[in-house]
């Protein structure tokens, strides 16, 4: 038998010990009914747990992960997920949060070529061209870098509002807003990048003063 991972399965069993003497009916209410009112779109980076650095147990978040909190409207991992989260659970808020430092971004914005991820983030590259990101030394620019973490975030909330199940949603009445959030590894502190849609005739204008605020303060710090 093969005992490699026993400590993760000790320290379960501790955690879940931990959690019955604090809470004995916290299981049982888990198992009972699963209605988070937040649906979370984030990096897989493993430095950045949607639960842990908003502070919520589990059952309070709805979450969905992929390399560089990425939206597609032909990705059916995702909008599954998405489906799901507005359709079955009823959430009021869709997050999409990225990081700083995150490695996808990265990756997109040096052009590095790494085999099948590299069609995964090319969307990242190519919104680093539209906004003249590119070009720089391969040691990288961490302004430059920063500024495209947050653009991509916000790239992200324009994809998924604009998508038939959140178009569909606001067309039925549904209470629903999507959030535009970057969390920052240095400090663990959560922005909001300001683009928070509720209805679909807000998403163009909202979009653009988004974006803008990230080039004016990105220009304010160079």
């Amino acid at each position: 038998m093969n005992n490699a991972l026993q400590h993760l399965l000790e320290a379960n069993t501790a955690w879940a010990s931990a959690q019955l003497e604090r809470d004995p009916e916290f299981f049982k209410r888990l198992e009972n009914q699963q209605s988070p009112e937040y649906f979370w779109i984030g990096c897989s980076d493993s430095r950045v747990p949607a639960n842990t650095i908003v502070d919520l147990p589990p059952g309070e978040v709805f979450v969905h992960r992929n390399v560089a909190n990425q939206v597609f409207h032909g990705d059916l991992n995702g909008q599954s997920a998405t489906q799901f989260a507005v359709e079955v659970l009823q959430v009021k808020h869709i997050i999409v949060c990225g990081h700083y430092g995150c490695s996808g971004v990265r990756m997109a914005l040096r052009g590095d070529r790494l085999g099948l991820a590299d069609a995964w983030v090319r969307p990242i590259h190519q919104l680093a061209r539209r906004h003249s990101l590119t070009g720089f030394p391969s040691t990288g620019d961490q302004a430059y870098q920063d500024q495209l973490c947050e653009l991509n975030v916000i790239e992200q909330v324009k994809h998924l509002c604009e998508s038939t199940l959140i178009e569909d949603a606001w067309l039925r009445g549904q209470d629903l807003t999507v959030h535009s959030w970057i969390y920052s590894l240095k400090d663990g502190l959560i922005r909001n990048l300001g683009l928070n849609v509720n209805a679909p005739n807000q998403i163009d204008q909202e979009y653009s003063n988004a974006v803008k605020a990230v080039k004016l303060r990105h220009q304010s710090t160079k």
